[in-house]
């Protein structure tokens, strides 16, 4: 037996150090089992599913469709023989004059307002709209942002509301908002009479505090609480509008939106990247008048095809 000595536990008196750790490992046991596991606290789940009291508002040039669709509507106007070229050459000179100078002097914007709206006077609304059916599959339903479109998906699947607001046509922004499936539009009104433009606008171009009255507006109509609802841009233009509501996004920011979200803690999103983003940076169209620098590109492009 004495050859088996060594399997037996030797007997050896604790030591105050071995005594003082058993006890530290048993109170250690005994307050991790009666302590309650710690959840990790998450923000509250956004948008919120059934407040019909929330709505989300969305620019649309270079938040929701890449570039401006007044680019896009010059094109396909002009490939549809709305103007000419000599007309064309009024409306670039404007247009470069407002990005040379940086300022909207408000006789020069007047004329340059005149001279777009000159293009479709006479022009029947419907027959806008139908050509803007057409010029959406052409040139805009590929130039949709995919997380943009997500985020607005988003509020539909809470049951909330979801608005176009940008200065573009209230006609195309109706026809986009349809595409995507939204509830709806608020654009630039152009006057009619009995269906017919008549080459004047009906007040000013829905762009900038335009945006922000608009919005006011239209909540006060559907009984919304702006509180709760979410604003989506990528301009330093519509921060009038951003900061009406309760949930402001910064989407695609030029640098101004950017450094202005940044310092309100506004939550951002930027779905550009690298060399992408620097080509899609169209500034968004200030006003009717952006049809001029449309409509530019879009001969300057043709004729480089040739």
């Amino acid at each position: 037996m004495a050859a088996l000595g060594w399997l037996t536990p030797r007997r050896r008196s604790a030591t105050a150090r071995s005594v003082l750790a058993g006890e530290a490992s048993a109170e250690a046991a005994r307050k991790s089992s009666q302590e309650v596991p710690q959840v990790a606290v998450r923000e509250p789940a956004f948008p919120v599913l059934g407040d019909d009291k929330a709505a989300a508002f969305f620019d649309l040039d270079n938040t929701v469709m890449q570039g401006a669709a007044l680019f896009h509507f010059g094109r396909g106007l002009y490939k549809r023989k709305f103007f000419e070229t000599r007309d064309l050459a009024k409306f670039a000179w404007q247009q470069a004059w407002f990005r040379l100078a940086g300022v909207e002097d408000p006789e020069h914007m007047q004329n340059a307002r005149d001279s777009a709206l000159s293009i479709v006077k006479g022009h029947r609304v419907a027959e806008l709209k139908a050509i803007g059916e057409e010029i959406y599959d052409e040139y805009m339903a590929e130039r949709i942002w995919p997380g943009t479109r997500a985020l607005a998906q988003a509020h539909l699947d809470a049951g909330q509301k979801v608005w176009l607001v940008t200065a573009a046509p209230v006609e195309i922004a109706q026809v986009i908002a349809r595409r995507l499936g939204l509830t709806g539009a608020l654009g630039t009104v152009a006057e009619s009479v009995d269906g017919v433009y008549t080459g004047k606008l009906v007040g000013e171009p829905l762009h900038g505090p335009a945006k922000a009255e608009a919005v006011r507006a239209l909540a006060a109509a559907e009984g919304l609480d702006l509180s709760r609802c979410a604003a989506y841009s990528d301009s330093h233009n519509d921060i009038p509008m951003l900061s009406l509501v309760g949930h402001p996004y910064a989407i695609n920011p030029d640098a101004k939106l950017r450094r202005h979200a940044r310092e309100k803690d506004w939550r951002l999103r930027d779905y550009r990247t690298g060399r992408k983003a620097a080509k899609v940076g169209i500034p968004a169209a200030a006003g009717v008048g952006a049809v001029a620098g449309g409509t530019a590109a879009a001969i300057a492009l043709s004729r480089r095809r040739r």
